[in-house]
């Protein structure tokens, strides 16, 4: 096939903004401008159908102003922020959800405008597209929530934690748990095996009211866990499964789930082989559990709102003094990885706002094997194919990340769909398009702008590419296969990249459709033998292992953890999918700041035939075993709480 062409960007219904005007995508959110190109099918809105009425994004302000400033600047009809972020003085970070007048609103009012640095979108589905419950207005002021605690206090933020499980159980057998946050809605929510087709609202007598300082989920007090394990024990034994039911968490009948097993490895009493004894096995506890919705979308979407947010309701259950460790055991791919994305910027200031009261550990990532990042240094004249395999059968979009150093100049794009001979027309720096099918549906955008919300140094491009199967004739499918991404220097000087697949596979327990892509090269080894499981500088490949990291884990403050195993043996010190320290590939050239080396290193593999660690299962007495550095991320959490 060839003549395959570009179409420009639409006008974006929800911002209003003419994305295909001169400069419109420049310092903006790639992943806004392709949800609004494409109706946001990626979050299930069909055409035709309304968009909602707000949507959640997270805001970053400019320096010298706090989020009091853009309360008084703004209006609870268009911009709704969660009152805790009033409790930090001096945070430069929030999430808020907004109305389309925002949009016109930064248009219009230069003052507003001066306030906003940048924003990005969060995950527009569900609950997360209404108003909040009492969101800050001007003049408000923090409200201290009642019960905060001392002392030395983990938080973890995560999906499916079995609260009631005797790991987290006091010794008078009460709940560690002393404040728990649900950020889902619905009691018909997408946890794990379910699929909703309707959406009724929890029973607040049942799963807790909603906290007014978050302005929506549902929160339960430790006293009134107490009391509903209380209700549902029965000659001195406590019915789990009832307790659940009865709370409105139907995700914990899983015999699995995450949350738990991350969180037992954190500060639970261990099993009867290797029984804990320590501060952290006796430590009080702030949960936060992740909207499941969050969790379906592993490509992290819906991260940069709902983490910022758990993260701020832990730190506002806790009294001044009190010395707070957060563990976070999620992560993406994609990103800029020198910790400027507005997430781990956000979690930067926060410790250095805390001044030392805060830490936070965050895993180093799983996919060093799984062939989605590139590198290579282009000279002048040079060019570089990537050959991205998009697979059949997968109902969700993918999408890839091109990072370019500031300065970069002269470096244009092309894109060949699978079964096209010629590419579709070369884009350089500033221009966008759209490739769409039949019925004008968008099957792929390139966003290429000089700059971008993504991250403050350098730019990013950004390829989307539609599912490439579904069950419904209305979605759009692309063409799966090997899509050729050609990125060549016309520059006069040399210039480098590096190109991240985000994540796209399948979370614990699910069943969403996604299927990981990845990069294919004949020169990559997968052979298997000892010495193929790392980079050596000579490797002719662009595609590294070397650089593949968690986007949520390259700030500056944060601690990020890799993966090693318990008993090393001939195949090698390190679980295979974790990034390595030192590492292998340090002399490659590197965009400046970014980060591939893990801060420091912990067990989460037993030996190489047998990967993962034990931890504890969803009912008391469970042990079930994972494997990932999600599991190495909450030991040097619970050395942190030691050691507080």
């Amino acid at each position: 096939m060839s003549g395959a062409t570009w179409s420009p960007l639409p006008t974006g219904e929800f911002t209003g903004t003419d994305w295909s005007a001169p400069g419109a995508i420049d310092g903006q959110d790639p992943y806004l401008i392709w949800a609004e190109a494409d109706h946001f099918a990626g979050y299930h809105f069909q055409r035709g159908h309304a968009l909602p009425k707000w949507i959640p994004i997270v805001i970053e302000l400019s320096a010298g102003t706090d989020v009091p400033a853009l309360v008084d600047a703004s209006s609870t009809r268009w911009l709704q922020i969660p009152r805790v972020y009033l409790n930090v003085p001096g945070l430069r970070f929030c999430s808020a959800r907004v109305k389309k007048k925002f949009f016109d609103k930064l248009r219009s009012d230069a003052h507003l405008r001066g306030l906003i640095q940048r924003y990005e979108l969060g995950l527009p589905v569900d609950h997360h597209t209404h108003a909040l419950i009492d969101p800050c207005t001007p003049g408000s002021q923090p409200t201290p929530a009642p019960g905060r605690l001392g002392g030395t206090v983990l938080g973890m933020i995560d999906g499916g934690l079995a609260f009631a499980n005797n790991q987290f159980l006091n010794a008078h057998g009460r709940a560690r748990v002393k404040h728990f946050w649900r950020q889902d809605e619905c009691q018909d929510g997408n946890w794990p095996g379910n699929q909703p087709r309707h959406h009724t609202p929890l029973d607040p007598a049942r799963a807790g009211p909603t906290p007014h300082d978050m302005g929506y989920g549902h929160e339960l007090s430790g006293a009134a866990i107490d009391a509903a394990m209380a209700a549902h024990t029965h000659h001195g034994r406590l019915d789990e499964d009832a307790l659940y039911e009865y709370l409105q968490l139907w995700d914990l009948s899983k015999p699995v789930n995450h949350g738990t097993h991350v969180t037992s490895l954190a500060c639970g009493s261990g099993n009867p082989l290797h029984p804990m004894d320590d501060a952290a096995s006796r430590c009080d506890l702030v949960a936060v559990q992740l909207d499941w919705s969050n969790v379906l979308d592993t490509s992290g979407g819906a991260m940069n709102v709902s983490v910022l947010d758990g993260l701020m309701y832990i730190l506002a259950r806790c009294a001044p003094g009190a010395k707070v460790v957060v563990n976070i055991s999620w992560g993406t791919l994609a990103g800029p990885h020198d910790g400027s994305s507005i997430l781990e910027a956000a979690m930067d200031q926060l410790i250095a706002l805390y001044g030392g009261a805060l830490q936070i550990a965050v895993p180093a990532g799983n996919a060093y094997q799984s062939r989605t990042h590139a590198n290579a240094t282009l000279a002048p004249g040079d060019a570089v194919a990537l050959h991205w395999r998009v697979q059949p059968d997968d109902r969700t979009e993918s999408f890839l990340e091109l990072w370019l150093p500031e300065g970069a100049q002269g470096l244009t794009i092309s894109v060949t769909p699978p079964g096209h001979s010629q590419p579709l027309p070369t884009l350089p720096m500033g221009q966008a398009g759209l490739w769409t099918g039949a019925h004008g549906a968008p099957l792929c955008g390139l966003i290429y702008p000089s700059s971008t919300a993504l991250g403050t140094r350098g730019t990013c491009a950004l390829l989307a590419i539609a599912p490439t199967f579904s069950r419904h004739a209305s979605v759009a499918t692309a063409p799966f296969g090997s899509w050729q991404v050609t990125l060549r220097n016309t520059g006069a000087t040399a210039t480098l990249f590096d190109a991240y697949i985000e994540r796209d596979d399948v979370a614990l327990g699910q069943n969403t459709g996604a299927r990981q892509s990845y990069l294919e090269d004949a020169r990559y080894d997968t052979s298997g033998n000892i010495g193929s499981f790392v980079d050596h500088p000579g490797d002719p490949t662009p595609i590294r292992r070397s650089g593949t990291f968690n986007s949520l884990s390259t700030g500056q403050n944060t601690v990020s953890v890799g993966g090693l195993r318990h008993h090393p043996s001939a195949g090698g010190h390190f679980a295979r999918y974790s990034p390595r320290k030192p590492d292998p590939d340090a002399g490659r050239p590197q965009r400046p700041g970014v980060k591939k080396v893990p801060d420091t290193l912990k067990p989460c593999d037993d030996n190489p035939a047998l990967w993962g660690v034990l931890g504890a299962g969803s009912r008391s007495g469970s042990v079930v075993r994972l494997a990932g550095t999600s599991s190495a991320a909450p030991l040097e959490a619970r050395a942190m709480v030691n050691s507080a």
